[in-house]
């Protein structure tokens, strides 16, 4: 057993990856052969990730507000507390909050032999996030 204190500030999510502000806090970091990774992800109205895969796939807890999920041609879905999402690995995705909610999930994920954990994409745009399923 091992017991990590929680010595890590809150990261402002990078611009590349996020469209909006959106905070980081670490929960689970690969070491010693583990390859989870987990962090509570905080969405601030309207914010959302860019298009991503990840490569053993993901899976989203939402535990606060109100988001929006989509796969790569699929609806855009809102998404509420309790809900899960889980991305299949190689799946192009993005998800995030609703225009006038925020919203944050627990993402977890397990990083690839590179300790890789998602490759990035472009940017949503206004219009791919606002389409209506």
């Amino acid at each position: 057993m091992r017991i990590s204190r929680n010595e890590t500030e809150t990261a402002v999510g990078p611009s590349s990856w996020f469209t909006g502000t959106v905070y980081l806090d670490a929960v689970a970091v690969p070491s010693d052969g583990a390859r989870l990774q987990a962090s509570n992800v905080h969405f601030t109205p309207g914010a959302r990730t860019a298009w991503h895969t990840h490569p053993h796939g993901q899976t989203i807890l939402v535990t606060e507000g109100v988001g929006r999920a989509q796969r790569r041609g699929g609806p855009v879905e809102v998404i509420r507390p309790g809900d899960r999402v889980f991305f299949e690995p190689g799946e192009d995705h993005w998800h995030g909050a609703a225009p006038d909610r925020f919203m944050t999930h627990l993402a977890m994920q397990e990083v690839d032999e590179r300790g890789v954990a998602a490759e990035w994409g472009e940017h949503v745009t206004d219009e791919e996030y606002g389409a209506r399923s």
